[in-house]
């Protein structure tokens, strides 16, 4: 008990309000308890909870917002009442004259446990305004002071300007009252945030029977969190071209600060900005203290867990990269163009990744370059796929940790590896694990010939694979696949009524595999017949057409590899006759590592005489 009460640093709290100067010398990285900690909730739409804590110094107390990137602390059993925590990174704000410390990153002692409260701590009272004293930022312990006193009264013609953006760079020494964006809230005034634009939108325009207009948004990131904007009609005419990506800027209330339209952004924030018409845009001349985008990466073998619409940041190797296609929307039968992306990583999986609008037609990276996406939804389709959202973003070879270490794999090992697509396991499958079976078990438990689907999964060796036909003309329309037929030059869908001027060939193969025990066919549609042949299926009818001896080499180099294969066995009828159809529903190499480890863990279950 005694180390907990001395290891606070009384004092903490009114320095770090009223005192900023004191901190780096005398409170470097504050220690304090928390003393009550309450659940504020969540807004659904998978918003995380926030938690509002109480911190006490001994001498004072403070209301206090834990940051959500940091409520792994609570989620992880570590914080509870009486904690004693290290300050680690935090803004200090005032709100409406009450003083509330922002939580960016603390550190629970847990050697001192959780103890009562020390002293009788009293409300932390603010100290009179200094004309000296300035927001201060201890950048060696990466954590920032402010004192929240009222900050300084802009003259009225600055105020009140319609939609200012001040000619020329401003400099921090004119904002000392800097809320971070996760501070942000309805009852938040007088506020200045200091953020990087990380994603602008394209104009976009609207008419309705009551009104017509148009809008544009921007994505903004501080280092406490993101935040979406929007400007509409006047606004939009005056901001659009203020705002640039990658650039950082001031931007002070009047704001609206609004409950947040989830379907309409991938950002985690409970709220939303909607500039007003003397809100205040200055470009920053320091644009090197704030963070460029934030991502929070899905690794692509484990889009198999994430749920259907789910939105995710994702980072691979560009595998290959197909034309523009446009296609036409059926509700509002306007044009859109779309570029479909394959992308991979050190998970052995690739991925499609659908990119829209002037995103599409201007893309220009290479295969083998690294991209990362933010702002991704997940589709589980024929299997899973991404497509970028509107208020997405990409970047090509960024410059991340993340992006090197994928460069570094691939020009080692991964240029020579094959990959597997996540398809679908719909129907009695349910995405379980299937028991793994040699093909005689298979054949044996006549499996496939009862009322109902079975499933199994068997590791086996591609001997043949039937080259006629290997693939069908099908439409380009995202998630259509149906056959297309040619007609005068162009290729018609009649499911979807769009004629391409060109189709997208598809796989359906059918492959003899082999193991230990016996033989037999299996289908194979287009996610699989990628992996088995290093290549879609356009590129395989453009080798056809051109060059026979590349043709044959890819078959042989598809021949005599050994996959794990998860299979749907059912009843079909063929030429009036009843036959069991092996489908493949997904295929993953053979991972040598495992394999080794299993027949390691077989080998100590026998016993030996």
């Amino acid at each position: 008990m005694g180390d907990a009460r001395s290891a606070i640093t009384v004092g903490a709290l009114n320095a770090i309000f009223n005192e900023p100067d004191t901190l780096e010398s005398k409170f470097p990285v504050p220690v304090c308890q928390c003393v009550q900690i309450k659940t504020l909730g969540s807004t659904g739409d998978g918003v995380p909870e926030r938690y509002r804590l109480v911190l006490s110094d001994v001498n004072h107390f403070v209301q206090s917002m834990l940051a959500t990137q940091a409520n792994h602390v609570v989620h992880d059993g570590k914080l509870k009442k009486g904690s004693i925590v290290r300050l680690k990174s935090y803004q200090a704000n005032e709100v409406k004259g009450k003083k509330i410390l922002i939580i960016l990153d603390l550190e629970v002692i847990e050697s001192l446990g959780e103890c009562e409260k020390f002293g009788e701590p009293v409300p932390l009272a603010a100290k009179a305004p200094d004309a000296k004293s300035t927001s201060t930022t201890i950048a060696g312990n990466g954590f920032y002071g402010n004192k929240p006193a009222a900050p300084p009264q802009q003259s009225e013609p600055q105020q009140h300007q319609s939609l200012p953006q001040r000619s020329g760079p401003s400099s921090s020494a004119s904002h000392s009252n800097i809320y971070p964006i996760e501070a942000l809230s309805p009852y938040a005034h007088k506020w200045t945030i200091k953020a990087r634009v990380t994603s602008k939108s394209d104009i976009k325009t609207w008419s309705k029977a009551s009104s017509e207009g148009k809008l544009f948004s921007v994505n903004l990131l501080d280092e406490s969190g993101e935040i979406k904007a929007t400007g509409f009609n006047a606004q939009c005419d005056a901001l659009y071209d203020v705002f640039q990506e990658g650039s950082v800027y001031y931007i002070s209330s009047p704001c609206k600060v609004n409950l947040a339209k989830k379907q309409f952004s991938n950002i985690n924030n409970d709220y939303e900005l909607a500039f007003d018409k003397d809100t205040i845009v200055e470009k920053c001349e320091d644009q090197n203290d704030v963070p460029q985008v934030r991502y929070n990466f899905t690794n692509i073998g484990a889009l198999q867990e994430v749920e259907k619409d789910s939105t995710i940041d994702v980072i691979g190797v560009l595998k290959e990269v197909n034309d523009v296609n446009q296609i036409v929307s059926k509700t509002t039968q306007q044009p859109y163009d779309k570029r479909d992306l394959t992308l991979v990583d050190d998970s052995g999986y690739s991925v499609k990744m659908t990119i829209w609008g002037k995103t599409a037609t201007k893309f220009d990276a290479n295969p083998e370059q690294i991209v990362a996406f933010k702002g991704a939804k997940v589709s589980d389709f024929n299997g899973k796929s991404l497509s970028l959202l509107s208020s997405g973003s990409m970047s090509i070879d960024p410059d991340i940790a993340e992006a090197y270490k994928l460069k570094g794999w691939y020009d080692s090992n991964g240029r020579s590896e094959t990959f597997a697509a996540h398809t679908s396991t719909a129907g009695a499958a349910g995405g379980r694990n299937n028991e793994l079976k040699t093909v005689a078990q298979v054949k044996d438990e006549n499996l496939g010939m009862n009322d109902k689907d079975d499933y199994f999964a068997v590791k086996a060796t591609i001997v043949y694979i039937k080259q006629d036909p290997i693939s069908y003309p099908a439409c380009a329309s995202e998630n259509c696949n149906k056959k297309v037929i040619e007609d005068n030059g162009y290729w018609t869908c009649a499911s979807c009524n769009i004629n391409h001027p060109k189709p997208q060939h598809r796989f359906i193969m059918t492959v003899n595999v082999s193991d230990h025990t016996g033989s037999f066919y299996l289908s194979c549609f287009d996610d699989v017949g990628r992996l088995i042949m290093g290549m879609n299926g356009d590129q395989l009818m453009e080798l056809k057409e051109t060059d026979n001896e590349a043709v044959n080499k890819a078959f042989e180099d598809a021949n005599c590899k050994t996959y794990t294969f998860t299979c749907r066995a059912k009843m079909d009828t063929y030429q009036d006759q009843q036959r069991v159809r092996y489908q493949v529903l997904r295929a993953a190499p053979i991972d040598f590592k495992q394999e080794a480890r299993k027949l390691t863990e077989l080998i100590k279950g026998y016993n030996i005489d």
